[in-house]
Protein backbone atom coordinates (compact mmCIF):
# COMPACT_ATOMS: atom_id res chain seq x y z
CA UNK A 1 0.00 0.00 0.00
CA UNK A 2 1.49 3.35 -1.06
CA UNK A 3 1.71 6.44 1.15
CA UNK A 4 -1.39 8.15 -0.26
CA UNK A 5 -3.57 5.10 0.36
CA UNK A 6 -2.23 4.76 3.88
CA UNK A 7 -3.09 8.42 4.51
CA UNK A 8 -6.65 7.91 3.21
CA UNK A 9 -7.07 4.80 5.36
CA UNK A 10 -5.81 6.68 8.43
CA UNK A 11 -8.24 9.53 7.73
CA UNK A 12 -11.14 7.07 7.32
CA UNK A 13 -10.31 5.40 10.63
CA UNK A 14 -10.06 8.77 12.37
CA UNK A 15 -13.41 9.90 10.96
CA UNK A 16 -15.02 6.60 11.89
CA UNK A 17 -13.83 7.00 15.48
CA UNK A 18 -15.59 10.36 15.58
CA UNK A 19 -18.78 9.06 13.98
CA UNK A 20 -19.37 5.87 15.94
CA UNK A 21 -19.97 5.41 19.64
CA UNK A 22 -19.74 2.23 21.65
CA UNK A 23 -23.04 0.43 22.09
CA UNK A 24 -24.15 0.41 25.71
CA UNK A 25 -25.94 -2.76 26.74
CA UNK A 26 -28.98 -1.96 28.85
CA UNK A 27 -29.62 -3.85 32.04
CA UNK A 28 -32.98 -5.67 32.23
CA UNK A 29 -34.03 -3.35 35.07
CA UNK A 30 -33.49 -0.31 32.82
CA UNK A 31 -35.70 -1.83 30.13
CA UNK A 32 -38.40 -2.52 32.74
CA UNK A 33 -38.18 1.11 33.87
CA UNK A 34 -38.56 2.36 30.31
CA UNK A 35 -41.57 0.13 29.68
CA UNK A 36 -43.39 1.24 32.83
CA UNK A 37 -42.63 4.91 32.12
CA UNK A 38 -43.93 4.50 28.58
CA UNK A 39 -47.17 2.95 29.85
CA UNK A 40 -47.64 5.92 32.17
CA UNK A 41 -46.74 8.52 29.53
CA UNK A 42 -49.11 6.93 27.00
CA UNK A 43 -51.98 6.92 29.48
CA UNK A 44 -52.23 3.14 29.72
CA UNK A 45 -51.41 3.49 33.42
CA UNK A 46 -52.93 6.30 35.47
CA UNK A 47 -52.22 7.76 38.93
CA UNK A 48 -53.76 5.41 41.46
CA UNK A 49 -53.46 2.30 39.26
CA UNK A 50 -51.85 -0.71 40.91
CA UNK A 51 -49.15 -2.72 39.17
CA UNK A 52 -49.32 -6.53 39.20
CA UNK A 53 -47.51 -8.25 42.08
CA UNK A 54 -43.74 -8.53 41.70
CA UNK A 55 -43.80 -12.24 40.82
CA UNK A 56 -46.50 -11.78 38.18
CA UNK A 57 -44.79 -8.72 36.75
CA UNK A 58 -41.54 -10.65 36.39
CA UNK A 59 -43.36 -13.40 34.47
CA UNK A 60 -45.14 -10.91 32.21
CA UNK A 61 -41.88 -9.11 31.40
CA UNK A 62 -39.79 -12.26 31.12
CA UNK A 63 -37.13 -11.12 33.58
CA UNK A 64 -36.01 -12.14 37.04
CA UNK A 65 -37.73 -10.81 40.14
CA UNK A 66 -34.50 -9.12 41.18
CA UNK A 67 -34.57 -6.96 38.03
CA UNK A 68 -38.22 -6.05 38.64
CA UNK A 69 -37.46 -5.21 42.27
CA UNK A 70 -34.56 -2.96 41.23
CA UNK A 71 -36.72 -1.19 38.63
CA UNK A 72 -39.55 -0.58 41.09
CA UNK A 73 -37.08 0.75 43.64
CA UNK A 74 -35.70 3.22 41.08
CA UNK A 75 -39.17 4.38 40.02
CA UNK A 76 -40.14 4.82 43.66
CA UNK A 77 -36.96 6.81 44.27
CA UNK A 78 -37.88 9.25 41.50
CA UNK A 79 -41.43 9.61 42.79
CA UNK A 80 -43.11 7.85 39.87
CA UNK A 81 -44.35 4.86 41.88
CA UNK A 82 -45.37 4.43 45.50
CA UNK A 83 -44.94 1.14 47.34
CA UNK A 84 -47.73 0.77 49.88
CA UNK A 85 -47.17 -1.91 52.53
CA UNK A 86 -49.80 -4.70 52.41
CA UNK A 87 -51.37 -3.14 49.33
CA UNK A 88 -48.85 -3.14 46.50
CA UNK A 89 -47.18 -0.80 44.06
CA UNK A 90 -49.23 2.11 42.75
CA UNK A 91 -48.64 4.83 40.17
CA UNK A 92 -48.04 8.06 42.10
CA UNK A 93 -50.07 11.23 41.86
CA UNK A 94 -47.52 12.45 39.40
CA UNK A 95 -47.84 16.13 38.72
CA UNK A 96 -44.77 16.57 36.53
CA UNK A 97 -42.74 13.83 38.20
CA UNK A 98 -43.43 11.36 35.41
CA UNK A 99 -41.22 13.36 33.09
CA UNK A 100 -38.13 11.62 34.43
CA UNK A 101 -35.14 12.91 32.42
CA UNK A 102 -37.37 15.66 30.96
CA UNK A 103 -34.51 18.14 31.20
CA UNK A 104 -32.26 15.88 29.12
CA UNK A 105 -35.03 15.30 26.59
CA UNK A 106 -35.91 18.98 26.14
CA UNK A 107 -32.49 20.60 26.46
CA UNK A 108 -30.54 17.76 24.82
CA UNK A 109 -28.19 17.64 27.78
CA UNK A 110 -24.81 16.07 27.20
CA UNK A 111 -21.76 15.53 29.38
CA UNK A 112 -20.54 19.06 28.59
CA UNK A 113 -23.68 20.46 30.27
CA UNK A 114 -22.87 18.87 33.63
CA UNK A 115 -21.43 22.01 35.21
CA UNK A 116 -24.46 24.11 34.21
CA UNK A 117 -26.70 21.44 35.71
CA UNK A 118 -24.70 21.47 38.95
CA UNK A 119 -24.93 25.26 39.19
CA UNK A 120 -28.69 25.06 38.75
CA UNK A 121 -28.93 22.33 41.34
CA UNK A 122 -26.92 24.37 43.84
CA UNK A 123 -29.27 27.35 43.54
CA UNK A 124 -32.33 25.15 44.10
CA UNK A 125 -30.88 23.00 46.88
CA UNK A 126 -29.76 25.87 49.10
CA UNK A 127 -33.22 27.42 49.02
CA UNK A 128 -35.17 24.19 49.58
CA UNK A 129 -32.90 23.36 52.51
CA UNK A 130 -33.70 26.72 54.08
CA UNK A 131 -37.42 26.00 53.64
CA UNK A 132 -37.03 22.45 54.97
CA UNK A 133 -35.56 23.78 58.22
CA UNK A 134 -38.67 25.91 58.64
CA UNK A 135 -41.33 23.49 57.44
CA UNK A 136 -40.27 19.86 57.99
CA UNK A 137 -42.45 17.83 60.34
CA UNK A 138 -40.95 15.68 63.09
CA UNK A 139 -41.92 12.57 61.12
CA UNK A 140 -40.20 13.87 57.98
CA UNK A 141 -37.04 14.67 59.91
CA UNK A 142 -37.04 11.15 61.33
CA UNK A 143 -37.34 9.76 57.81
CA UNK A 144 -34.44 11.99 56.77
CA UNK A 145 -32.41 10.55 59.65
CA UNK A 146 -33.14 7.02 58.43
CA UNK A 147 -32.12 7.83 54.85
CA UNK A 148 -28.92 9.42 56.13
CA UNK A 149 -28.12 6.35 58.24
CA UNK A 150 -28.48 4.03 55.24
CA UNK A 151 -26.11 6.24 53.26
CA UNK A 152 -23.66 6.38 56.18
CA UNK A 153 -23.57 2.58 56.40
CA UNK A 154 -22.99 2.22 52.65
CA UNK A 155 -20.20 4.82 52.72
CA UNK A 156 -18.52 3.00 55.62
CA UNK A 157 -18.34 -0.09 53.38
CA UNK A 158 -16.59 1.91 50.67
CA UNK A 159 -19.66 2.02 48.42
CA UNK A 160 -20.29 5.29 46.56
CA UNK A 161 -24.08 4.96 47.15
CA UNK A 162 -24.90 7.78 44.75
CA UNK A 163 -28.60 6.92 44.73
CA UNK A 164 -28.82 7.01 48.53
CA UNK A 165 -27.00 10.33 48.41
CA UNK A 166 -29.61 11.70 46.00
CA UNK A 167 -32.45 10.25 48.10
CA UNK A 168 -31.30 12.44 50.99
CA UNK A 169 -31.54 15.53 48.81
CA UNK A 170 -34.91 14.56 47.35
CA UNK A 171 -36.30 14.09 50.86
CA UNK A 172 -35.06 17.54 51.88
CA UNK A 173 -36.94 18.91 48.87
CA UNK A 174 -40.08 17.10 50.03
CA UNK A 175 -39.66 18.72 53.45
CA UNK A 176 -39.71 22.18 51.86
CA UNK A 177 -43.46 21.81 51.20
CA UNK A 178 -42.95 23.63 47.89
CA UNK A 179 -44.29 21.36 45.15
CA UNK A 180 -42.70 23.31 42.29
CA UNK A 181 -39.21 23.33 43.82
CA UNK A 182 -39.59 19.67 44.76
CA UNK A 183 -40.58 18.75 41.20
CA UNK A 184 -37.62 20.70 39.80
CA UNK A 185 -35.23 18.84 42.12
CA UNK A 186 -36.78 15.52 41.08
CA UNK A 187 -36.36 16.49 37.43
CA UNK A 188 -32.69 17.30 37.88
CA UNK A 189 -31.72 14.31 40.02
CA UNK A 190 -31.85 11.61 37.28
CA UNK A 191 -29.54 13.66 35.06
CA UNK A 192 -27.18 14.37 37.96
CA UNK A 193 -26.94 10.63 38.66
CA UNK A 194 -26.48 9.73 34.99
CA UNK A 195 -23.86 12.37 34.20
CA UNK A 196 -22.01 11.83 37.50
CA UNK A 197 -21.61 8.17 36.61
CA UNK A 198 -20.54 8.92 33.03
CA UNK A 199 -17.99 11.55 34.09
CA UNK A 200 -16.91 9.65 37.21
CA UNK A 201 -16.97 12.86 39.24
CA UNK A 202 -16.79 11.31 42.72
CA UNK A 203 -13.28 10.57 43.92
CA UNK A 204 -12.52 7.66 46.21
CA UNK A 205 -13.19 8.54 49.81
CA UNK A 206 -15.55 11.36 48.87
CA UNK A 207 -18.54 9.46 50.29
CA UNK A 208 -17.11 9.68 53.82
CA UNK A 209 -16.75 13.45 53.47
CA UNK A 210 -20.30 13.65 52.12
CA UNK A 211 -21.53 11.81 55.23
CA UNK A 212 -20.04 14.57 57.40
CA UNK A 213 -21.57 17.28 55.21
CA UNK A 214 -24.97 15.58 55.25
CA UNK A 215 -24.72 15.30 59.04
CA UNK A 216 -24.21 19.07 59.31
CA UNK A 217 -27.20 19.71 57.05
CA UNK A 218 -29.36 17.29 59.01
CA UNK A 219 -28.44 18.82 62.37
CA UNK A 220 -29.29 22.31 61.12
CA UNK A 221 -32.70 21.10 59.94
CA UNK A 222 -33.26 19.34 63.27
CA UNK A 223 -32.42 22.61 65.03
CA UNK A 224 -34.93 24.45 62.80
CA UNK A 225 -32.19 26.91 61.84
CA UNK A 226 -32.75 28.00 58.20
CA UNK A 227 -29.59 30.14 57.96
CA UNK A 228 -27.38 27.37 59.32
CA UNK A 229 -29.07 24.82 57.05
CA UNK A 230 -28.53 26.98 53.97
CA UNK A 231 -24.89 27.55 54.96
CA UNK A 232 -24.32 23.81 55.43
CA UNK A 233 -25.87 23.03 52.04
CA UNK A 234 -23.78 25.74 50.36
CA UNK A 235 -20.64 24.20 51.86
CA UNK A 236 -21.78 20.80 50.58
CA UNK A 237 -22.46 22.07 47.05
CA UNK A 238 -19.18 23.94 46.54
CA UNK A 239 -16.91 20.89 46.19
CA UNK A 240 -19.52 19.27 43.95
CA UNK A 241 -19.18 22.14 41.50
CA UNK A 242 -15.38 21.97 41.79
CA UNK A 243 -15.41 18.26 40.97
CA UNK A 244 -17.71 19.01 38.05
CA UNK A 245 -15.24 21.59 36.79
CA UNK A 246 -12.32 19.16 37.12
CA UNK A 247 -14.26 16.43 35.32
CA UNK A 248 -15.13 18.81 32.50
CA UNK A 249 -11.52 19.95 32.11
CA UNK A 250 -10.34 16.35 32.06
CA UNK A 251 -12.98 15.34 29.51
CA UNK A 252 -12.98 18.40 27.24
CA UNK A 253 -9.93 20.45 28.21
CA UNK A 254 -12.15 23.29 29.37
CA UNK A 255 -14.87 23.90 31.93
CA UNK A 256 -16.21 27.00 30.20
CA UNK A 257 -19.96 27.03 29.67
CA UNK A 258 -20.67 28.21 26.13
Amino acid sequence: MDGSNQKVLHTMRKNSAQLFEKVEIQKPSEIVIQQIKQLISSGELHPGDYLPPERELAELLGVGRGHVREALKQLQFFGILEIRPQHGTVVADLGIKVFDNLISSVLRLEKKDFLALMETRSLLEVHVTRLAALRASDAEIEELVQIHEIFRQEAAKGISALEQDMAFHVKIADCSKNSVLTSLIRLIVPDIVKLSQELNTCSKGRSLVVVEEHTAILRAIQQRDPDLAAKAMTKHMEPMEEMGTEAMEKQYGSSTIM
